[in-house]
């Protein structure tokens, strides 16, 4: 336990920090970061579980990578041992800022703070599939390399002096799977490049252990089943990103099963020299794997029973015939394999069961467990420590009702809530357009092509300059055919599954439009005035599925469950995206709302003016041009479009 005085000197050596040292190294003094920074630092003296939902703009990394490093200074002060500090999130971006941008820039500044001695540190950690098991390489590079092009074997060698396999870039995902720690690690190889960064990484100098939620949850598991941490005993755990904590948890507590790991196993038993084997389960898998690529996610999993069953006969025979003869690792996959098949054919479960789109776009199959919420209270929140989980979408308004629902955190004594105001000045700088005549929504083709022309007019009036944010991939491809027949004359850009170049040719074409959906809803920067226009045909409202059919059994009556669950489900996604628009204190942006339901009568129009910030509303397309015209330059308007 700190005591009060070494409690108070560190809100002291915190104010020091945020008012003087961090000024002086070009950093602005946000009051509201301060403040946050402050909530924090109290959360961990008093072993809270604090939950932090911060504006864009506020700064929250630096308020708590700050907190986190004061609070420890004060445990070593009061003699406690070193513990390190983790930090879970959900994005590799966000693991690499923390590593290369932000810690070094407080490690730089606060060497002229006395009571820090040494260099911030961090150990990135990830789970065993990013690195390379020498033991694997070495079989492998004996057995392949002949059969592959120069840069395939160029990469492939170039692992002997590299660990991480995302340092790589044209590795395959077939060599990538050879060569990684498997799960199950028994090599016995001398001199173990991934041992020895296990071992580098929990040394003391680490103030830091930087990893993502997944593998921090895994850590927790292990810990409740009695096995060996994957991570060092910590002094605190911030979640950062922690909206993706539930989705995180569904994940981790569940099963799935994808087309790449039947693929897996049959690529496993051939490389083993296991041929005739490989060939019975490729055979037998075959209909399963065709319907995985071509059926829809939503399709009920009771269609693929008996390609289940074909599969599961034919892994049992290969068991009884060679598990006495199978390399360990390749046993240990079929028997994870099988184990994964018998249970999506087990008759009655108490898990949820349903298929989804997995990170190729085909069909995998899903089981979690019906209540999330009690494993996480057994498994998560039963650990004595501090937690801070922040996020700019944890919260609506004030109310963090929702995320503690899904979580299992209602009633918990130990919750504290704080909300961080964005300090951006949105009344001055962002304007919200209702259009007085909305388009009226429908299943036939009028309603694509009257979106699109709806659309195209905002185009006009904004001079490009725009992301369309779409709910499905079928309704942003209708409406891009439509306005591709418009012949408008804007660069058009699709973003799809190779985004990266796309997002670059869009922000390098002045007066383009951009439409997204799936993982532009959050987590991408559109700075300056690529984005002066934000438009949103439809609310994020969640698609029917079989968690939410599950949910729904909770609920007294469907308005219940639609006002307790989708709604606030809707609003979070909503500021995810409205969080496109604005990304500086200088971005000036107008948000457009097409859906029908805001219309000025429309049942959702205050759920949606209570999830963004309080801004002027526009009706009229004339007005767009008008207030872009007060804050933009006079070279906006001359930007092709």
């Amino acid at each position: 336990m700190i005591n009060e005085l070494t409690r108070k000197n560190a809100h002291t050596e915190l104010d020091h920090i945020f008012k003087t040292i961090l000024p002086a190294h070009g950093m602005t003094e946000r009051p509201e970061q301060i403040r946050l920074s402050h909530t924090m630092l109290d959360a961990m003296f008093e072993n809270r579980i604090a939950l932090s939902d911060a504006g864009t703009g506020i700064g929250k990394t630096y308020a708590y990578l700050t907190a986190a490093i004061v609070y420890s200074h004060s445990r070593l002060v009061d003699g406690l041992p070193f513990q390190p500090v983790i930090i879970a999130t959900s994005s590799i971006a966000l693991q690499n800022a923390i590593v290369r941008e932000y810690l070094p820039f407080l490690s730089d500044a606060l060497s002229d703070d006395p009571h820090i001695t040494t260099p911030i540190l961090a150990a990135l950690r990830k789970g065993k599939s990013h690195y390379v098991c020498d033991e694997r390489l070495r079989q492998h590079l004996q057995q392949r390399p002949n059969g592959k092009n120069v840069m395939q074997k160029k990469e492939l060698y170039s692992l002997r002096d590299v660990l991480d396999l995302d340092e790589t870039q044209k590795l395959s995902s077939f060599d990538r799977e050879r060569v990684c720690v498997p799960p199950f690690c028994d090599c016995k190889h001398p001199d173990c490049r991934y041992r020895r960064h296990l071992t580098e990484c929990g040394q003391k100098r680490y103030l830091f252990q930087i990893c993502n939620q997944n593998l921090w949850l895994a850590d927790c598991m292990h810990r409740e089943s009695g096995l060996k941490p994957i991570l060092p005993d910590a002094c605190t755990v911030i979640v950062d990103e922690a909206h993706k904590l539930p989705e995180t948890a569904r994940e981790m507590f569940g099963t799935t099963l994808t087309a790449g790991e039947i693929r897996s196993a049959v690529v496993r038993l051939k490389q083993d020299g296991y041929a005739l084997a490989a060939d019975r389960l490729f055979s037998a898998s075959s209909t399963l794997l065709q319907k995985m690529a071509e059926l829809s996610p939503e399709c009920p999993i009771e269609l693929l029973h008996d390609d289940l069953s074909r599969v599961l006969s034919t892994l049992f025979l290969i068991g009884r015939k060679l598990s006495t003869f199978l390399e360990p690792a390749t046993k240990r996959a079929l028997e994870q394999l099988t184990d994964k098949v018998v249970l999506f054919l087990r008759p009655k479960t108490d898990a949820i069961r349903y298929t989804a789109e997995d990170d190729d776009g085909k069909l995998m199959l899903c089981s979690v467990p019906a209540d999330i919420t009690s494993r996480m209270q057994n498994t998560v929140w039963s650990k004595q420590i501090p937690l801070l989980l922040t996020s700019g979408t944890l919260a609506i308004g004030s109310s963090f009702r929702r995320f503690q629902d899904e979580c299992g955190l209602s009633g918990n004594p130990r919750v504290t809530e704080a909300v961080a105001v964005s300090p951006f000045d949105y009344a001055a700088n962002c304007r919200l357009f209702f259009p007085q005549r909305p388009p009226r929504f429908s299943e036939d083709e009028r309603y694509p092509q009257t979106v699109a022309r709806q659309i195209l007019c905002l185009l006009q009036a904004a001079n490009g300059h725009a992301l369309v944010l779409f709910t499905s991939y079928k309704d942003m491809s209708t409406v891009c055919e439509c306005l591709y027949r418009l012949k408008s004359g804007i660069p058009i850009f699709v973003m799809r599954r190779n985004h990266p170049q796309i997002l670059r040719q869009f922000k390098s074409t002045p007066g383009a439009v951009l439409l997204a959906t799936g993982a532009a809803w959050e987590g991408m920067d559109f700075p300056g005035d690529c984005v002066s226009l934000l438009i949103i045909p439809r609310l994020p409202f969640a698609f029917p599925d079989a968690i939410h059919e599950h949910e729904k059994k909770n609920y007294p009556a469907l308005h219940d469950f639609i006002r307790s669950v989708i709604v606030p489900e809707m609003q979070i996604k909503l500021k995810q995206g409205f969080g496109r628009a604005i990304r500086t204190e200088t971005d000036t942006c107008v948000v457009a709302i097409l859906d029908e339901r805001c219309s000025a009568r429309g049942r959702y129009r205050q759920d949606v003016l209570d999830a963004l910030p309080e801004m002027p509303i526009l009706t009229e397309v004339s007005d767009i041009r008008r207030f872009l015209c007060t804050v933009k330059p006079q070279s906006y308007f001359e930007a092709a479009a």
